[in-house]
């Protein structure tokens, strides 16, 4: 399964919330409300999830195995990185102008 998509859908600066995000798989399966999250040491990627009848949150859509989690995890980040490069470019070139 490729990851063709991701969208990132809300940036927040409140918070330990830093995004929200939409991955689209080989064009035919989309995964909303991925969030991107500070931890104490890094970023680090929160698959959607609801709370049981336990109040514990559990995962609605997740990886398998580790290296599918990287994997995504990494292209996640990527595409939140470049998200950020180009507002600070946007906001660089308002200031110029």
């Amino acid at each position: 399964m490729e990851i063709t998509d991701v969208k990132i859908r809300k940036i927040i600066a409140e918070g330990r919330l830093r995004a929200v995000v939409s991955v689209t798989f080989d064009d035919m399966l989309a995964v909303h409300d991925i969030k991107i999250v500070q931890g104490d040491e890094r970023l680090f990627v929160a698959m959607p999830s609801r709370r049981d009848e336990n109040g514990v949150f559990r995962d609605i859509v997740h990886p398998i195995s580790p290296s599918s989690r990287q994997l995504l995890e990494g292209t996640i980040l990527d595409a939140y990185s470049r998200q950020l490069a180009m507002i600070e470019a946007e906001e660089c070139k308002t200031q110029v102008e």
